[in-house]
């Protein structure tokens, strides 16, 4: 599978691969040209500006929707459940992707983790700062820490990303076939909430780093996940440079929770399952979708027939969010469940 990096694709901010000889939409970049357009996870791209993209590497593709910032780029879109192709029109902007949104929802901290890129750490750590110092620490009833729609990237990101909310703990492992080359990955002491409770959103858009960070907090008991199940991607690859030829993409390892679990092919399973409802528009549109639904996709060793995935929405009004207000009463004791607030003292299950 070939990926273009977020944020490369035209200035309207759009995750991609190429499948079945057309661009796929993984994920539209929270409040860029293409989110705000209608562009979902997904969507398959057969034309742009009119030209068919069959036949087309990725690179060629990326290269056509390339242009001036300001101006437009029409794209036919191929979405499943949708009578006929969709025509949208995208005007293209300066993609500059924020890695953390964050906001106080009265006494809770909101952070949304939209990419884990190179700033992700230090954008997570002013966002509590920020929290912090809005809310007393006495009022503060805890947060939310919103994995929904990240696609994932960068592992030492994801690894910082655990450790700001851990003491302590291995955060994640990779293993290849030989076990000489084990990697693990441990937190340090120093939680920058300074343990307050803590519950994590996930759905099926959230893939690879997302689904580290979830799965560290939920095995070391740090945090309660509330959603759907995670899409599943959990494979390393490195890239290896071929001179002027380019480079080979392999796949040379696989992810493991602290337990022992591999994310691969079986995604995190919320400790709480909470289904966001579809608007009537786009039910049949929206498909659900995992890593376990690719052709040629790596068996993960825990896979079942139940596979990983689920449907990746996320309503813009806060108001219509069911998972999110989910979790909000859970911190407010509006709500009550076993699984909250998560006992750091519980062992972890290992396999």
């Amino acid at each position: 599978m070939q990926t273009q990096t977020k944020g490369e694709f035209g200035g309207i901010g759009i995750e991609v691969t190429m499948e079945n000889e057309l661009v796929k939409v993984i994920s539209p970049i929270d409040d860029t040209p293409g989110a705000r357009a209608g562009i979902l996870a997904g969507d398959f791209i057969s034309e742009i500006n009119g030209e068919q993209v069959q036949g087309l590497s990725l690179q060629q593709a990326v290269e056509k929707m390339r242009g001036a910032v300001g101006t437009p780029i029409k794209l036919t879109i191929i979405r499943q459940g949708a009578d006929k192709p969709i025509e949208l029109s995208v005007v293209r902007e300066i993609i500059a992707i924020r890695a953390v949104k964050s906001r106080v929802e009265g006494d809770v901290g909101y952070l949304r983790v939209i990419s884990f890129t190179e700033k992700t750490y230090d954008d997570l750590e002013a966002a509590i700062n920020k929290i912090k110092a809005e809310v007393p620490a006495d009022k503060l009833k805890g947060y939310v820490l919103d994995l929904r729609l990240n696609p994932g990237g960068l592992l030492d990101q994801a690894i910082y990303v655990s450790d700001a909310f851990l003491e302590r703990g291995e955060v994640v492992s990779t293993r290849s076939r030989n076990p000489d080359d084990t990697r693990r990955f441990n937190a340090t002491a120093g939680d920058l909430t300074d343990g307050k409770p803590l519950i994590v959103l996930v759905n099926g858009g959230s893939a690879s780093a997302s689904e580290i960070v979830a799965g560290a907090l939920q095995d070391l008991r740090r945090a309660t996940v509330v959603g759907t199940r995670s899409f599943g991607k959990g494979s390393v690859q490195t890239i290896i440079p071929m001179g002027d030829r380019g480079s080979l993409r392999l796949t040379t390892a696989l992810y493991y929770t602290p337990s022992g679990k591999s994310i691969q092919g079986t995604g995190i399973e919320p400790d709480i399952k909470v289904e966001q409802p579809l608007p009537e528009e786009l039910k049949g549109r929206v498909r659900s979708e995992g890593e376990s639904s690719l052709p040629g996709h790596i068996q993960g060793q825990n896979e079942t027939d139940e596979g990983s995935g689920s449907v990746a929405y996320v309503p813009e009004d806060p108001k219509e969010d069911i998972q999110l207000t989910y979790a909000l009463d859970l911190l407010r004791g509006n709500k009550t469940d076993p699984a909250f607030p998560a006992d750091p003292e519980k062992p972890v299950a290992t396999k």
